[in-house]
């Protein structure tokens, strides 16, 4: 159950973010409640991961794949450009978070 959590946190830390990009610096209304929805719901969801999951391996896992979707969301999305150093920058923090999940000895 804690990678679930982790995934939920994963999932709404990337949609505050993504709204925050449609907020305009806070100036329409709803795309900045969902920015507050999307990272308080992402704090929860990290904070019952930690329960069980050790907080180097939880926030790593958080903030690689978070970083990772971004991107992939900013090309697809934004139309922010998706370069090779990118792709293989994304791919290296895959690797990481794989890497670590064989490591960890986590749940």
């Amino acid at each position: 159950m804690p990678y679930v959590f982790l995934a939920l946190a994963i999932v709404f830390e990337v949609a505050g973010t993504s709204l925050l990009k449609l907020s305009d610096g806070f100036t329409r209304l709803w795309p900045s409640v969902g920015v507050a929805v999307g990272y308080g719901m992402a704090f929860w969801m990290l904070s019952l991961t930690l329960r069980t999951v050790p907080v180097g391996v939880a926030y790593a896992i958080w903030a690689g794949l978070g970083t990772a979707l971004i991107a992939i969301i900013g090309a697809f999305f934004f139309g922010e450009q998706l370069g090779m150093v990118k792709v293989i920058g994304i791919a290296l923090i895959v690797a990481g978070v794989v890497a670590l999940n064989i490591d960890s000895g986590a749940p």
